[in-house]
């Protein structure tokens, strides 16, 4: 019987021990692709992070200027102040505030004044301020001599119980021009209730609007 050849074994042998190694070299290099597929995640979550606090940060502030900036705004000092003839209705008394301009130069209004009772020597303030009636109307520009007027409601006091109403004597009316911190008085002798919880308002005021 005849021997196997040894040298043709060894080659099959060697040949065998090859083809594994090629077969567990091709199988460990999907190992090596793992780490690349999780790039790009980690880098897609700090882009959509800047970009919603950078929308937060350039949100515009409310506006607060009422008057264009440019306007020249009517102050204490440069306005005559008067009370128009009235007109009686429902126990009130509605009369005009005529604001006119005694400057060399044009000036802009727009608003509610603020409008108050006052009485004695110190001009100390009776009851609560003037409830602003209405919606803010447009700007009015006064040249010089022009005249815009808004109308003041009178409640009579009469109207309250004195219990209530606390009837106090009053000098007149002090007077805020819209975005004015300055006041003027207007003479008005009357009586005033010094209740400031009322259950109603005994004065109120309108926007200002041309004369």
């Amino acid at each position: 019987m005849p021997r196997p050849n040894s040298s043709r074994l060894l080659s099959l042998v060697a040949t065998s021990a090859g083809v594994l190694g090629l077969v567990g070299c091709g199988s460990s290099e999907p190992a090596t692709t793992t780490p690349s597929t999780s790039a790009p995640s980690s880098t897609a979550s700090p882009t959509y992070t800047v970009t919603a606090s950078t929308t937060k940060s350039t949100s515009p502030p409310p506006s607060t200027s009422a008057v264009p900036s440019g306007n020249n705004l009517c102050g204490a000092g440069d306005v005559e102040l008067a009370l128009g003839k009235g007109d009686a209705a429902a126990g009130s008394l509605y009369r005009p505030l005529l604001i006119t301009n005694k400057k060399v130069e044009p000036c802009t209004v727009q608003g509610f004044p603020g409008v108050s009772y006052v009485a004695g020597d110190d001009g100390h303030q009776v009851g609560e301020a003037a409830y602003r009636s209405g919606t803010k109307g447009d700007p009015v520009r006064l040249k010089p001599g022009q005249t815009a007027a808004a109308v003041i409601q009178l409640v009579n006091v009469h109207n309250y119980p004195d219990d209530i109403c606390r009837p106090t004597p009053v000098r007149g009316l002090r007077i805020y021009l819209p975005q004015e911190t300055d006041s003027n008085f207007v003479p008005m002798p009357g009586t005033g209730c010094a209740n400031d919880d009322l259950p109603g308002n005994q004065l109120s005021v309108k926007t200002v609007h041309p004369a």
